[in-house]
């Protein structure tokens, strides 16, 4: 299969696994690297052998030999350079997430549309081991029919681990935008489309103390929610709760459970940065028969109830495969198949979130426009980092 050329807009710090993981797959060949700061796009291409450098954003979308922009540029930049590769005639891969406003992501779509170009979008943790096997175990009727789910992403802000947080605390950011795609996402490739979403949001400090190198001791000013609860509705019935937060010390939340009419699934990690985040992680299953309520109210003392069972990962990537994504593109570019972490669903993801915020404001329901379809399962017997197509 021909490798699709791709070019790197944005060489910050999670250029990194973007740019060692494009190494292991056939179907695309990054060839440039664009960076505002030139020494850092430079030090980029060094250390990853890449041939082209620039620090003009207008310069790399006229590379005629580049078919693919990668942006991993800050939030706030997403929609400008999307758009920007789009009127190039290039595809586009895009860090969560896909703009910073529902209205940006229904243009960026639109001009795709428009131009015949492909739009794929992280997160892409979706297409992991975990949660593909999630998504079989759902599909084949282990918890029976899905009727509700929890996410949960509870932390204390990133500023005392993060070298350059102020960002997560602007316009565009938030635990919600920063963290949430990957729970919404995760939701949305198990359950589907929504239908209308709900929330409430608070501000609970109005400045941040960073206290990680190099910007110890600086505060940030505050400007977004930093604990939000939102309830989902999905199109086949379930309800979801959504809370993300960085205003919370400790709990012993899951990350994410789905409840059905004869069982629960649940990713059981107890560090928020974990979950739905990952490529990879436990799978707990109980089922109706093996319930703690089964029975219950009963003769004390109760039986003891069975553990829940531990389901082992049945489908690859189960490790770090950031750009699983974007390869799964680039191969999809060469068969003329749909991609799977793509455009439609990361408006879909983000209409959510925007919603939520929203309906916390307005005090009523967001009534979802958006949809998409659910994307392709990942084939189970396919050696990782390969596309056989």
């Amino acid at each position: 299969m021909k490798k699709v050329k791709v070019g790197v807009v944005g060489c910050g710090n999670i250029s990194d696994i973007y740019l060692t993981n494009s190494k292991k797959y056939d179907v695309l060949e990054i060839v440039a690297v664009c960076d505002q700061l030139r020494e850092r796009a430079g030090a980029q291409a060094e250390k990853y052998g890449i041939g082209k450098v620039y620090d003009d954003v207008a310069d790399i979308m006229a590379d005629g030999e580049i078919e693919v922009i990668l942006n991993l540029t800050n939030p706030n930049a997403h929609y400008p350079v999307n758009m920007m590769a789009l009127k190039a005639g290039k595809h586009v891969y895009t860090e969560k997430s896909l703009a910073v406003t529902t209205q940006e992501g229904q243009e960026i779509i639109a001009l795709a549309q428009e131009k015949g170009l492909r739009v794929g979008a992280a997160p892409d943790t979706f297409l992991g081991g975990r949660l593909q096997t999630c998504r079989k175990l759902i599909d084949e009727g282990w918890i029976g029919k899905p009727i509700a789910a929890t996410a949960f992403m509870t932390c204390h802000g990133h500023e005392i681990w993060h070298p350059g947080p102020q960002f997560y605390y602007k316009p565009g950011a938030g635990p919600m935008y920063d963290m949430g795609p990957y729970y919404v996402t995760a939701l949305l490739s198990l359950l589907g489309p929504a239908r209308r979403v709900c929330g409430s949001v608070q501000k609970t400090f109005g400045q941040r103390r960073i206290t990680s190198e190099p910007c110890f001791g600086e505060l940030v000013a505050v400007e977004v929610p930093t604990h939000i609860a939102g309830t989902v509705e999905f199109d086949i019935g379930a309800i979801a709760t959504v809370i993300t937060s960085f205003d919370i010390w400790d709990s012993h939340l899951p990350r994410l459970e789905i409840y059905g009419t004869e069982g629960t699934l649940t990713l059981p990690d107890a560090d928020p940065l974990a979950g739905p985040n990952l490529f990879e992680g436990p799978i707990l299953l109980r089922r109706s028969d093996e319930a703690d309520w089964n029975g219950f109210p009963s003769t004390l003392p109760r039986k003891e109830a069975t553990a829940w069972r531990e389901i082992p990962t049945v489908f690859g990537y189960n490790e770090n495969s950031r750009i699983l994504g974007l390869a799964d593109m680039c191969a999809a570019i060469g068969s003329g198949r749909r991609h799977r972490a793509n455009g439609n669903m990361a408006l879909h993801a983000l209409e959510i979130m925007q919603g939520i915020h929203d309906a916390a404001e307005s005090g009523k329901y967001h009534e979802m426009e958006s949809t998409f379809e659910r994307p392709e399962a990942m084939p189970m017997n396919q050696p990782d980092y390969v596309f056989s197509e």
